[in-house]
């Protein structure tokens, strides 16, 4: 199996670099000019605006930080491409718990990850558990409520269906 190093999708890059060029273009300049604007009009110490653009400065150059770590030396792989009945990067799945509960997840980079969205990173408990793993596998996932088992119901990757081997 190749290592990875800092996998993403597409679509979670275009996102991510999206973000990264408005903070840089436009909200960082902005929250610049307001401090300037606000620093000429004298006392520093009580001027409400000049003490809330000096700290959303700080906050996006904080976030700028952020996304340029996870947009550096990034593998887009692209999910459609992959043909492996075991689940990795770019993979749908579904698994039930112990109590019955059934869920989806698809695995994406470490920056895209997004719960409402049904999307886990690939480093987090659930995919470093379920990863390598096939339909019909069970497995036990380490949270911090305690372990539980789950097996694997289904796997995809971009609309194409595994089928379980049997």
């Amino acid at each position: 199996m190749k290592e990875l190093v800092n996998p993403m999708t597409r679509e979670g890059y275009d996102i991510i670099a999206e973000e990264h060029r408005k903070l840089i273009e436009e909200d960082r300049p902005k929250m610049v000019d307001n401090m300037a604007t606000a620093a000429a009009e004298g006392d520093r110490s009580e001027n409400a605006e000049y003490i809330y653009s000096k700290k959303r400065i700080r906050e996006i150059d904080k976030r700028l930080r952020y996304l340029t770590t996870l947009l550096k030396d990034v593998e887009i792989i692209n999910p459609q491409n992959i043909r492996s009945d075991r689940i990795e990067f770019g993979a749908t799945f579904t698994v039930v718990d112990d109590n019955g509960i059934e869920k989806t997840w698809t695995i994406v980079g470490v920056g895209e990850s997004d719960v409402d969205a049904k999307t886990i990173s690939w480093k987090s408990p659930l995919a470093r558990a379920v990863w390598g793993k096939k339909i019909g596998d069970v497995v036990s996932v380490e949270r911090p409520a305690g372990d539980i088992d789950c097996e694997i119901l289904d796997l995809h990757y971009a609309g194409r269906r595994m089928s379980p081997k049997v």
